[in-house]
């Protein structure tokens, strides 16, 4: 397969795909290994972010006209409208482990899926830039006559809309999950929780892509870039105010499959960035790529500093 027309990058060296693929596989098996020594509610709620990743996935592809995906080991589906396994490993893990992360702090429901998105979206400003010049994935910028546009268009060549949608899956993945969980006590009731959470976000998040999103753009003029404004305002507010309004949470737990996953991202397409050539390019976006690493670093360090404060004081309590 050629390199998209649009882009003036070659593929990537013939070990990326491979390697990518397998390290989200493994990522996988970790938060997998952890769900299991926790219990069914995590197992199902990680594969249930499984299944959710590749429905959206499968349902983006299916019905863009310029959103493609690049040729990995394991695809789902007839090309070009096929879509990688892995990256539905990917959104399991990305909303496992935020979750893992958000659930030290006692947060109301509403300010803990705002936080589930904001770390996912931490996560997605940086990688999308990166993955995007690999050919991993694709926005045909020439099919919409703005070749031009390619590396320069909106978030460094990433549609605006492409991380309005990334707010609003985890948001309505984690909101619905979280809210059936306190609504279903019974153990058949609970079992369902899984394919519930799926279906409602799935008409959630259609309902706010298109219809609304529609709306909005031809009455009002408000475009993705407003949109995306608005949701990150929303959010950063939500998860304040329910910071404020916390339950006071007396141990933090932080095991391996909550920081690991933030780190592979972080660390694996900064190191591309580099590695590809793409760092030349922008000092603008490879300036933002280093910070958002570090910003990273910044919000997940301070806890495992607080998981070795405990284990080592469990043995005397």
């Amino acid at each position: 397969m050629l390199p998209f027309s649009d882009m003036p990058y070659g593929y990537a060296p013939i070990y990326c795909f491979p390697l990518t693929g397998i390290c989200m596989y493994v990522l996988l098996l970790i938060c997998g290994w952890h769900a299991g020594g926790k219990g069914g509610g995590h197992i199902s709620w990680l594969l249930g972010g499984l299944g959710f990743g590749l429905l959206l996935e499968y349902v983006n592809v299916t019905t863009s006209n310029g959103y493609r995906y690049g040729e990995f080991w394991l695809m789902l589906g007839t090309a070009p409208r096929n879509i990688p396994l892995c990256i539905g490993c990917g959104w399991a893990v990305i909303i496992y482990s935020s979750r893992l992360f958000t659930d030290n702090f006692g947060l109301p429901v509403w300010a803990a899926a705002a936080l589930d998105s904001l770390l996912a979206l931490n996560i997605d400003l940086s990688m999308d830039v990166v993955a995007y010049r690999l050919h991993m994935w694709h926005w045909d910028w020439a099919g919409k006559g703005l070749s031009a546009q390619a590396l320069t268009g909106q978030w460094f060549g990433v549609p605006y809309a492409n991380f309005y949608g990334w707010l609003l899956v985890v948001f309505f993945y984690s909101l619905f999950g979280r809210l059936l969980e306190k609504r279903l006590v019974t153990a058949s009731w609970k079992a369902t929780i899984p394919l519930l959470s799926i279906l409602i976000s799935q008409v959630a998040l259609w309902l706010s892509l298109f219809p609304l999103a529609d709306l909005l753009k031809q009455y009002f003029g408000i475009t993705a870039g407003y949109r995306l404004v608005v949701l990150l305002v929303l959010f950063v507010s939500l998860t304040i105010a329910g910071y404020l309004k916390r339950n006071q949470a007396d141990t933090h737990y932080f095991p391996l499959a909550a920081w690991i996953v933030p780190l592979w991202f972080h660390v694996y397409f900064l190191a591309w960035l580099f590695l590809g050539g793409f760092s030349a390019e922008n000092r603008y976006m490879t300036a933002f790529s280093i910070c958002n690493v570090v910003l990273a670093s910044a919000i997940h360090l301070p806890m495992l500093k607080k998981k070795k404060n405990i284990t080592i004081l469990a043995p005397t309590r």
